[in-house]
């Protein structure tokens, strides 16, 4: 699914005005893995992110999605790969606060030419997937609860069918207990749907929810395991 091979990451013009951000970077992620990359800020986790998600490219390395490098891809690819194989998921929600639950979700349809009917059929089966109470489908986004409206979030991530789910600091703006629900849902998608999904985080607490945490600090991987016993909270 994703493998990267010695990603260096390098901002700036070189010498003293250069930062490496990523300083040889390997590892993989298979199907169905729920994966958390763990760091404190400035350890290279966010660089890390912007490359798996296709948004950013390595200075060097290699970085391929199901076996394919993705150096040679033109912007426009790339946007392809991001719309139909990746859904993010951010710390900030990022909905149209006056469009509705429903709205929101189906826009990323609207852009691939999807009839009406299929969009909505879609966009409420995200929706239920993402555990959000169909009572709350014709609300607008900015009525909603966070932990709500974060749902609505990873619904709109999940409408296009992607292969990965990444989600950049989910629960930043949640309080603990919201957090917990949010996270549990995304247990429910790898576990019950087989998404693969990636969170990024600098939170010990947060990453254990995944069932496998790589470590970064100063641009390297500092450790990779299974060594905790992943919690199955599964609040409704």
């Amino acid at each position: 699914m994703i493998e990267c091979r010695n990603i260096k990451k390098t901002y700036g013009e070189g010498g003293d005005a250069s930062t490496q951000a990523l300083k040889g970077v390997t590892f993989s992620v298979k199907d169905g893995e729920f994966v958390a990359i763990m760091g404190p800020s400035g350890s290279g986790k966010s660089t890390l992110m912007h490359i798996i998600g296709a948004l950013d490219t390595p200075t060097s390395g290699e970085y391929l999605i199901d076996g394919k490098n993705i150096a040679s891809f033109t912007d426009d690819e790339l946007a392809d790969i991001r719309r139909e194989k990746i859904g993010f998921v951010f710390q900030a929600f990022n909905l149209l606060p006056r469009a509705t639950v429903l709205r929101n979700v189906m826009l990323p349809l609207l852009y691939d030419g999807v009839p009406e009917e299929e969009r909505k059929s879609r966009a409420k089966k995200a929706l239920k997937a993402a555990g959000l109470d169909e009572e709350h489908f014709g609300h607008l986004s900015n009525q909603l609860s966070g932990g709500q409206m974060q749902r609505v979030a990873i619904a709109r991530a999940l409408v296009n069918n992607p292969a990965i789910i990444l989600a950049d600091e989910p629960t930043g703006n949640l309080d603990t207990v919201t957090g917990e629900i949010v996270l549990d849902t995304f247990q429910r998608l790898n576990e019950e749907q087989g998404r693969t999904i990636v969170l990024i985080t600098h939170e010990p607490d947060i990453a254990e929810h995944a069932e496998r945490i790589i470590h970064v600090k100063d641009g390297l991987i500092v450790k990779d395991g299974k060594e905790h016993v992943r919690r199955r909270v599964h609040h409704k």
